[in-house]
């Protein structure tokens, strides 16, 4: 009994301990946020971004710099303060290259940016096990510092650290909103783990193991059941696609407080490419990143196939190019683009693939001039914006039937078809035959109707949609 009562004590002790630290540092906090504001000349309101990568310019960067210039044009008495690990660049380099990459102006004189040293706590090579979990407690640690520096007085994240939600909520005080560009956990996952199917982020040794399946499912359901939490602290939560919608409405039960807002696609200039045939080629392209879940090698794999449906007609083969454009962020990246040069030659696919890394923005237009067919291979990709891209310059394209592509992007009924949907090598390779053998017309009406349909991720249908959702938490 004397035991029972000293556990129960030390328990009551150090939950006294942790609440007497929590009411300190918001009042810490709230009289750093009281200090801060009053030493502006005029009443600001003051909206943070939690963007830690916001330099590195991707989709999800063009989402930011897209909500900044929207915010600025409709609200007048703002300051944005963005969030960023980029310490490594200055703001005037950030907002440059802002500029430069996605064609967006706006007033920098409203702009801050506060620099977090603590963004490695967040890497996922820190965290070989248990990564989800990791990285979420690092990002408490990120989300923390940037908090002390400054408390706003709106909240919004662009990147999906849920687990900062509490901390500006409940220390801070501010009102929070989100933009979810894919769920950290999804039912999907749970069920490749339930049913023992191998993925990238469910290895063979997992799956092989009835009792490490238990361990990791337990694990899964007890996570997703926190981030149901922490992300129910936001009182908007925009999605960009229809399959991520789906997943967040099953793990959070929030469907009144969510809103689809496609990403915005650089659509406009691409509309305005014509297609430049060089030397009689049919180049099939790919732009991703060189990451695992991209699924490079089934593009391989497709390519292998082909080759076995056109044995009997070498000359069409010889014309058949797959070009593989992508960006390497670390030596994983470079790694994976060693190995897929590896599995071309292993399948003697050598002189039909070319590789290319980290390509200039013009060098890549000129590859969209000179392709005809456009391929991606991510199962589940929760949306897809180089799809859309790739639809916008008048490529064919061949996507995962999954996701964002599946449920968003491209419609394969006759009459209205944009594009072709497949799940397999072999599927691959017969959409890209069919494509090929096509009626000049039928092709050139499916690349119209395409063209017409990406209308719908423009920029202006985003600012639109975007501030249509983030309007609540401005009132």
């Amino acid at each position: 009994r004397c035991l029972f009562y000293y556990r129960c004590w030390t328990i009551v002790w150090l939950l006294g301990i942790v609440c007497a630290i929590f009411f300190c540092l918001r009042q810490w906090i709230t009289h750093h946020k009281q200090k801060l504001h009053s030493s502006t000349l005029e009443k600001k309101l003051h909206v943070g971004i939690f963007h830690p990568y916001c330099n590195a310019g991707g989709g999800g960067e063009r989402v930011l710099w897209c909500a900044v210039r929207a915010l600025q044009k409709k609200y007048d008495g703002i300051k944005i303060v963005i969030y960023t690990g980029d310490i490594d660049s200055t703001p005037s380099a950030i907002l440059q290259k802002a500029k430069n990459v996605f064609n967006i102006s706006f007033d920098v004189d409203q702009i801050t940016f506060i620099f977090l040293k603590q963004r490695h706590w967040v890497e996922a090579r820190k965290y070989p096990h248990f990564t989800l979990l990791g990285q979420s407690l690092g990002s408490i640690v990120m989300g923390l510092e940037a908090v002390c520096k400054f408390p706003p007085d709106i909240f919004i994240d662009t990147m999906g650290y849920a687990f900062t939600y509490p901390l500006f909520r409940f220390l801070a005080g501010s009102r929070i909103g989100s933009y979810v560009h894919y769920p950290v956990i999804s039912t999907d996952m749970l069920k490749k783990v339930q049913f023992r199917q191998l993925a990238h982020n469910n290895k063979a040794y997992v799956v092989r193991n009835p009792f490490l399946t238990w361990i990791k499912l337990t694990y899964y359901r007890l996570f997703s059941k926190m981030y149901k939490w922490v992300s129910r602290c936001s009182e908007t939560i925009m999605v960009n696609s229809t399959w991520t919608e789906n997943h967040i409405v099953d793990l959070f039960d929030v469907p009144l407080r969510t809103h689809r807002v496609y990403p915005p696609c650089d659509i406009a200039h691409l509309k305005k490419l014509e297609h430049i045939e060089k030397n009689n080629d049919i180049v099939i392209l790919s732009v991703a990143q060189f990451r695992p879940e991209k699924n490079h090698p089934l593009q391989l794999q497709a390519l292998y196939e082909l080759r076995t449906l056109l044995a009997r007609n070498e000359d069409l083969w010889n014309r058949i190019k797959l070009v593989i454009v992508g960006s390497c962020r670390n030596d994983d990246d470079y790694e994976r683009l060693k190995n897929m040069q590896d599995l071309a030659k292993h399948l003697s696919l050598e002189n039909s693939i070319d590789f290319k890394v980290n390509v200039s923005y013009d060098e890549l237009l000129k590859l969209y001039e000179q392709s005809r067919i456009g391929i991606h291979t991510m199962w589940n990709e929760h949306f897809g914006i180089g799809i859309v891209e790739c639809m916008a310059a008048g490529l064919i394209m061949i996507a995962h039937k999954s996701g964002g592509p599946l449920l968003d992007i491209i419609e394969t009924s006759e009459g209205s078809q944009t594009g072709f949907l497949a799940t397999d090598a072999i599927e691959y390779a017969g959409s890209i035959l069919n494509i090929i053998l096509n009626p000049p017309e039928l092709n050139e009406s499916i690349i119209t109707a395409a063209r017409a349909s990406v209308e719908r991720f423009s920029e202006k249908e985003f600012d639109d949609q975007f501030l249509r959702a983030i309007s609540a938490i401005f009132v």
